[in-house]
């Protein structure tokens, strides 16, 4: 993964001023998925979600996988619950509606630009990047 390559002593550092910092980046996927999951379950918005992150401090990258890893199998667990017609019958949200398998996809989109963004963060810095195109 390429989180676990990261040393602790960039965990805060920013590209800029108004960027987020190596562990603001990973936390915000790991609660990006946890609220896209709530969303489905929800079919749409949700006026009162807290965060199971909201007041836990950021420790490490291996403390962050751990935490969401029960989030994560539950999310792939009511993924694979779904059925081939879901993803096109099933709606998510009513402002900016989308098609179950859309807003799937939006979700893997979604980690793959951060990823791009934490790779280019650690090409910056120099520090080793792991080969993740097989």
């Amino acid at each position: 993964m390429v989180w676990n390559g990261l040393p602790p002593e960039f965990f805060q550092w920013k590209s800029d001023k108004t960027a987020e910092s190596f562990s603001e980046v990973i936390r915000h996927v790991l609660e990006c998925e946890r609220l896209f999951h709530t969303r489905i379950l929800a079919r749409g918005p949700l006026a009162d979600y807290a965060s199971p992150w909201k007041e836990r401090p950021f420790v490490s990258v291996e403390a962050e996988l751990k935490f969401a890893e029960p989030y994560r199998k539950e999310f792939l667990e009511m993924i694979g619950d779904f059925s081939e017609r879901d993803l096109d019958d099933i709606v998510i949200g009513k402002e900016h509606p989308r098609k179950l398998g859309d807003y799937l996809l939006r979700t893997g989109y979604h980690e793959a630009v951060h990823t791009g963004e934490f790779l280019s963060n650690l090409r910056t810095l120099d520090i080793d990047r792991p080969y993740i195109w097989d």
